[in-house]
């Protein structure tokens, strides 16, 4: 399956990134070869084969939830460049700069 430079420049404008050219046709041909690949998976004769989610022996190691000290917030914000109401002001990503 062919990936366009028109879909990776329309997924690229959807994520607010800005490639050019010769980034987005590289970016094509990479993800073009990502699902070429992927797509191979579907020619696996996987007939009879039990379905397996986990081919690691994970055991959740949980421990005590104990509360503990937190950090000193005046000291965390000392190195904060702006701040509103207790809160850290970041720069708005929405095109419109409301609330998220």
């Amino acid at each position: 399956m062919k990936i366009t430079q028109e879909e990776v420049s329309h997924v690229a404008k959807l994520s607010k990134l800005a490639f050019s050219p010769e980034e987005t046709a590289e970016f094509a041909t990479t993800l073009t070869k990502i699902v070429d690949m992927v797509e191979l998976l579907n020619e696996v004769d996987t007939e009879g084969v039990p379905f397996t989610s986990n081919v690691a022996a994970n055991i959740n190691y949980m421990r005590e939830d104990v509360a503990q000290p937190g950090w000193n917030r005046e000291e965390l914000f000392q190195n904060v460049p702006e701040k509103e109401r207790g809160y850290i002001k970041v720069p708005a990503i929405l095109d419109d700069g409301g609330d998220a």
